[in-house]
């Protein structure tokens, strides 16, 4: 199965007899809860589901968005009538970071068959899709989360991925340089990591780059077949959308959840700065 579905395969495939389960997982890094704007206007039978308590843990020494309780992400996918056996599709605002997220923690957890609306609400409404403010009557769903499916990675798994293969930084090249460091205590990247921000995965309409020029892009950073590939950002949301984009180019890569804001907590830990890995 794809991992992304275009606006137009959504709007088909919403009309079939068991249409996909949609997630609306609309969140803004620093801004205002997603819910005011599902309420607003969602997809017509789209469930919210909140990034901050559902697809995260609270804040601490694990990162600013570290795997939420397996219980409280079990009950948020029921609520939302997660089901084995029905396709998921889960989009955003357009960014194409909190739908990768819990398009990433639902493979994870050992759903196969879910996908991101390429270019989020954003390609939804400009291809002629209607919105609605009425919140769907929805069945529970049976989701059972077998933990696995994908690699996940914690600090110690990135440094040494770092040396032996090719780690990702998602975040803001200036960011990964040290230049600025807005949110964490500490400005700079993991030893061995490579500058690869999240904006070259996608075009200036928000949805992704072909798979050939990710592939090219990412062939050119090291990131290939037959490479061990893995991706960090922030916190661990970001990153999962460059997880995503590798996906889409055929590169399978594991994801460090904690990523820099669990990395310079600690510090003991290594920080590198400037444009190379170093």
């Amino acid at each position: 199965m794809n991992a992304i579905i275009t606006a137009s395969e959504l709007g088909s495939e919403s009309a079939a007899e068991q249409p996909p389960t949609l997630l609306d997982v609309r969140y803004q890094l620093g801004g205002p809860p997603g819910r005011p704007a599902y309420a607003a206007g969602h997809i017509p039978g789209a469930v919210y589901v909140d990034l901050e308590t559902e697809l995260a843990g609270p804040a601490g020494t694990e990162g600013r968005h570290p795997l939420p309780d397996l219980s409280v992400f079990t009950a948020a996918m029921r609520r939302a009538g997660v089901t084995a056996g029905r396709d998921v599709v889960v989009y955003d605002g357009g960014q194409g970071w909190a739908a990768a997220r819990a398009w990433w923690l639902l493979r994870w957890a050992g759903h196969t068959r879910v996908r991101v609306l390429d270019g989020g609400l954003a390609a939804w409404t400009a291809a002629g899709g209607p919105l609605t403010t009425e919140e769907p009557p929805v069945a529970p769903g049976d989701f059972t989360p077998a933990p696995g499916a994908l690699e996940l990675l914690d600090a110690q798994g990135a440094a040494e991925l770092a040396r032996r293969g090719v780690l990702l930084d998602a975040r803001a090249a200036e960011r990964y340089r040290g230049e600025v460091e807005p949110i964490d205590r500490v400005a700079g990247h993991i030893p061995g990591a490579v500058s690869a921000p999240t904006t070259e995965n996608v075009a200036a309409d928000g949805t992704f780059r072909p798979a050939a020029e990710l592939a090219d892009r990412f062939a050119r950073l090291g990131a290939k077949e037959g490479v061990e590939v893995g991706v960090y950002c922030g916190s661990g949301v970001s990153a999962a959308q460059e997880v995503l984009a590798l996906a889409v180019a055929g590169v399978p890569a594991a994801l460090y959840v904690g990523s820099w804001s669990e990395w310079s907590s600690d510090g003991t830990r290594p920080v590198a700065t400037g444009p190379h890995p170093g």
